[in-house]
């Protein structure tokens, strides 16, 4: 398994992300800087860690979506390698075009940091494999750009394609349909504001996050 975690300036979270992958893969990921062009051939899984890219300036993620190793994550992405974005690293998605919607500030205008209910919508994708579908998992959020808008067409071809990954069970940041978490048409990108990295060792009060590192990984199309 090989694995790579994609560092911006502003980045809080790919520490934890690098711990979490290597605990559930038995090897440490390939850390990237932003600013390479290139990324390591054989990849089974990339991910983009949560944080305050470039500050949040303009709009949370919009600049880091333009970082130059942005371009290579995006032929990977659509070379069927998993992309996995999440907090910042779905607002750097959604910005980069690599999934519909956008993030925007919560609904209440307050950071939110607590462990939430989700509702799994679909476990028949290579991300959510390892869970039941219907299923309720609790994973925390630390966010203060969760909102998740998209216009009411885009919401219902989410919906009937099964794109809808993750759904908060509880009002937590005013997101369009509760909606927590989504993959793009080929189903090998997804984002989500949880951090399922926070929550896959039995000292993280819970270990819900774990199945979606090892479903991924085992079915990626390099694995």
């Amino acid at each position: 398994m090989k694995a790579a975690v994609v560092t911006f300036p502003g980045s809080n979270c790919d520490r934890d992300m690098a711990v979490a992958l290597e605990q559930v893969m038995g090897r440490a990921p390939v850390r990237i800087w932003h600013g390479e062009a290139q990324l390591p051939d054989g990849l089974d899984l990339i991910a983009l860690p949560g944080g305050f890219s470039y500050g949040d300036y303009l709009r949370s993620g919009a600049m880091a979506a333009n970082s130059p190793i942005m371009r290579a994550v995006i032929e990977q992405a659509n070379r069927g390698v998993p992309v996995l974005g999440i907090c910042n690293g779905f607002q750097v998605l959604t910005e980069a075009g690599l999934l519909p919607g956008a993030l925007m500030r919560n609904a209440g205008q307050t950071f939110i940091c607590r462990t939430v209910r989700l509702r799994v919508e679909n476990a028949r994708t290579m991300f959510s494999a390892g869970y039941a579908e219907g299923g309720e998992i609790r994973i925390p959020v630390a966010h203060h750009d969760g909102n998740y808008f998209a216009d009411d067409e885009t919401l219902d071809r989410l919906e009937g394609e099964g794109r809808v990954v993750f759904r908060y069970l509880d009002a937590t940041n005013g997101s369009r349909r509760d909606i927590a978490g989504i993959v793009n048409g080929a189903g090998n990108v997804l984002g989500m504001m949880p951090h399922p990295e926070r929550a896959i060792d039995p000292a993280h009060g819970g270990t819900d996050g774990r199945a979606l590192f090892e479903a991924a990984l085992s079915n990626s199309v390099n694995a």
